[in-house]
């Protein structure tokens, strides 16, 4: 928790009001219209509230606005469907702006699945949708059951390999419960995230030794340099449970390679090194990255109430068995998050001093209005 008194919070506090209207303001500033650019606003701000700051306003200029300006992300997102049925639809993003695209994806995905039951909604020639737990829980606030997830550019290396093949390739699930909070599973199948260590970088922090290998096969934990080393293809990140199979790294490879060909195959799009975001020259290019959207409605099963019942006594059971000697809590899934937001809700949003410079750099090069206080 970040308030906690063993890291007590340092960073001054922006309003979640002002941090929304700056965000649209600035997506719209830079020609994302303007009911997209407040899709885009909250999807961050979302990531923020629950804590997950690797991507939440850390990257709101390097990840989306420089790609705008760069023209390697379109502002504007025309999606076109390629094949439908009352089940399914295949949606071509057209590089515009991912989160718009999935916000769009996993609405159609609700609806289809009050109608039939289950539905599965694939994306192609997208780009960064933002947090992975965002589109799950769109369909939990719906009463149903979100399954999510999206390739992304080489990053992690296979067991037994330092070649970078495949994304951090998060693959989410929400599941509505009787609770104040639904039980919402959000992580990469890589160790790390490259966002993570975009964090430790942007605060001076080493990357945990372990989590990425170099070419050598010596791991690294150097997070300014690691981020180069990836960019080149010198480094690559650990997946989940680490190198080599003694603690069963291989588990964390194969769900990576099951997000891979659920984000690429149904919809015949773009896989491993082709989402470099590089053309055969080097030279920058849209990353055309695919995402898929799994919706289950339980009243198509035993019902809702049943089921969110179920799932919550599952869970409180799991908090309640026995702890490990000095432990004073066990957390299911989405818990911490839920705490976070209670904790944050007043107080806003913490803004560190390298993003503190970015947002006033996007803010007088788009001549905004705002004045924050950490000025």
């Amino acid at each position: 928790m970040s308030g906690s008194a063993a890291n007590v919070e340092t960073r001054p506090y922006v309003s979640w009001s002002l941090m929304n209207d700056f965000l649209t303001d600035a997506f719209a500033g830079v020609g994302v219209p303007r009911v997209d650019a407040a899709i885009c606003a909250d999807v961050l701000l979302e990531s923020d509230r629950r804590g997950i700051e690797s991507h939440g306003c850390n990257r709101f200029k390097p990840i989306y606005i420089d790609r705008i300006k760069a023209g390697i992300q379109k502002p504007v997102t025309d999606i076109l469907t390629l094949r439908e049925t009352a089940a399914t639809a295949v949606l071509d993003a057209q590089d515009g702006m991912g989160m718009v695209a999935s916000y769009r994806a996993m609405k159609r995905a609700i609806e289809k699945a009050r109608q039939c039951g289950v539905s599965f909604v694939a994306v192609r020639n997208s780009t960064h949708y933002g947090i992975a737990g965002y589109w799950s829980s769109m369909a939990t606030d719906a009463g149903m059951i979100g399954i999510n997830g999206t390739n992304a550019r080489p990053s992690m290396a296979p067991t037994f390999g330092v070649e970078n093949m495949l994304g951090t390739n998060p693959l989410t699930i929400g599941f509505p419960t009787d609770e104040a909070f639904p039980f919402l599973l959000d992580c990469a199948t890589s160790i790390i995230q490259r966002g993570k260590i975009e964090y430790f970088a942007r605060t001076g922090q080493s990357t945990p030794e372990g989590t990425v290998i170099g070419r050598d096969g010596e791991p690294k934990t150097d997070s300014p340099q690691i981020l180069k080393d990836l960019s080149k293809g010198q480094a690559a990140l650990a997946p989940l449970g680490g190198l080599g199979e003694d603690l069963g790294g291989y588990k964390g490879y194969g769900y990576a390679a099951a997000v891979e060909i659920l984000s690429a195959a149904l919809q015949a799009g773009s896989f491993l090194h082709g989402l470099s975001g590089l053309d055969t020259d080097g030279n920058r290019q849209p990353y055309h990255l695919g995402h898929f959207f799994i919706v289950v409605d339980p009243e198509a099963f035993m019902g809702l109430a049943s089921f969110k019942k179920t799932a919550g006594d599952i869970l409180r059971a799991l908090r309640a068995s026995q702890k490990a000697p000095g432990q004073e809590r066990i957390y299911t899934a989405g818990e911490k998050e839920y705490l976070t937001w209670l904790e944050r809700k007043e107080l806003g949003v913490p803004i560190g001093e390298s993003v503190q410079k970015e947002i006033l750099k996007v803010r007088d090069e788009l001549r905004l209005p705002y004045r924050f206080p950490f000025e």
